[in-house]
């Protein structure tokens, strides 16, 4: 009798997949500060790959008794590295460095206010680096659930140079 056993393979080099990913940019403002992006990954040796993102985030700043929105919409790309897994890689956990490049907008460009306050930032392209750890859970050999933590540092803006955000998302590999 003759019994063979076969694996998921899992993360093949030049295997691509599209992830899509929401998260919070911070904990006192669930729901108001938030960012999703869509992005494409191919896989390399050895369980790293590269990523390549587009990126909408909006934030909220209150003055007086409105709020103000500021948005970024990023273009990023990295390479992601496999830090730790199982012999299965059914569980990752990655760690990546990016860069990305973006255009930021405050208020939607209107820079008067109601009361004739005047918004004195202006609309910018920004720029800088990032890093990120994803926690990835194979829920099928096409399906990954993503978890994960990132920071970025921006540059060419006048607002927050640092970002750290948390967010989960789901890739299909194909």
């Amino acid at each position: 009798m003759f019994i063979a056993v076969s694996q998921a393979q899992r993360m093949l080099p030049n295997q691509k997949g599209l992830e899509i990913n929401t998260g919070i940019l911070s904990n006192n403002k669930i729901g108001n500060d938030y960012y999703i992006n869509l992005g494409m990954t191919i896989n390399r040796n050895n369980g790293n790959y590269q990523l390549w993102m587009f990126e909408y985030t909006r934030q909220i700043q209150k003055y007086q008794n409105i709020r103000i929105p500021l948005q970024t919409y990023n273009l990023e790309g990295g390479y992601s590295f496999f830090l730790l897994g199982d012999r299965a890689k059914n569980i990752t956990l990655n760690f990546g460095l990016t860069c990305f490049v973006g255009y930021e907008t405050i208020n939607q460009g209107e820079k008067i206010l109601y009361d004739g306050a005047k918004i004195l930032t202006e609309d910018q392209i920004i720029y800088g680096t990032g890093g990120r750890f994803t926690f990835e859970i194979y829920l099928t050999d096409q399906f990954v659930f993503v978890l994960q933590a990132k920071t970025k540092i921006a540059w060419g803006t006048s607002l927050e140079r640092i970002r750290p955000s948390t967010g989960i998302g789901l890739r299909f590999n194909f």
